[in-house]
């Protein structure tokens, strides 16, 4: 009976039979992609507790700006501090505004010079290329504190006013190594071939950085740039040092808001 189907369709029917799985390496990746989608795995259980953890006090806060009361006690829901906030509140959105133009001006600098450099860090072999790594990684290691005072005391030595100048100098001071780093991340992964052809296609090296190289990048050029908005728009240690009259940013104008209410707190506590 065996002989009278032939070997292919005589495995199938076989194969059929027995309801054997099929042992090939898409259907393994089948099936372990089919357990990972355990929605009650622990991994996803971990993910979870994460984002309840960092997302509960703004939406606890969220709830609280309905309260009809300044402090944590619950007196009624009201729109009250909404009235104020977007018809009697022209100091804040002043504020607002100084940190959105120091934000994306400095944001903009920085990712232009750090993107540069990580290229040319990247790209060209010369002396001293090992220490500017290192130097440029040390705004993101050393405390803020620390950069604010040194920005200060140089800001003092040369006669620079205090000011939105000089926010903006050190927001860009210390955005610039996170733009450096992520760029530098994209271009280790960089096939250099692709700037092999392009130069055996008759490209400059102008054609070729704005053509092969930064499209190439530029993932790694848009995360630096959001990353360098977003420290700048929360910054408020370095700000506090390097602000001058009239330069008030969000940070520090809610700074100066919450610092009686928690003065009197802190008070009846003690």
């Amino acid at each position: 009976m065996k002989s009278a189907i032939p070997g292919n369709m005589y495995s199938h029917f076989t194969a059929r039979l027995s309801k054997k799985k099929p042992t090939s390496e898409p259907a393994r990746h089948a099936r372990r992609a089919q357990q990972n989608s355990n929605p009650v795995s622990l991994s996803n259980t971990i993910l979870t507790i994460c984002l309840v953890f960092l997302f509960l006090p703004l939406f606890v806060i969220v709830v609280y700006s309905f309260n009809k009361a300044k402090g944590m006690t619950w007196s009624g829901f009201s729109l009250v501090w909404y009235e104020k906030l977007f018809f009697n509140s022209t100091k804040l959105w002043t504020s607002f505004n100084n940190s959105l133009i120091i934000a994306f001006a400095s944001a903009f600098v920085s990712t232009v010079l750090g993107t540069l450099a990580a290229i040319g860090v990247n790209w060209y072999r010369f002396r001293g290329r090992t220490y500017i790594q290192t130097v440029s990684f040390l705004p993101m290691v050393l405390p803020e504190v620390i950069i604010g005072i040194s920005m200060l005391i140089f800001f003092s030595a040369v006669n620079v006013p205090l000011g939105m100048m000089t926010i903006f100098i050190a927001h860009t001071t210390f955005c610039l190594p996170f733009v450096f780093l992520m760029v530098l991340a994209r271009l280790d992964e960089f096939d250099f071939s692709i700037i092999e052809a392009a130069h055996d296609l008759g490209a400059s090296e102008r054609q070729t950085l704005f053509k092969v190289i930064i499209p190439a990048i530029m993932p790694g050029i848009m995360s630096g740039f959001l990353m360098s908005v977003t420290m700048s728009l929360e910054d408020f240690v370095i700000t506090f040092f390097v602000s001058g009259p009239g330069s008030t940013t969000l940070p520090l104008y809610v700074f100066s808001m919450v610092r009686p209410w928690a003065s009197r707190f802190c008070s009846g506590i003690s």
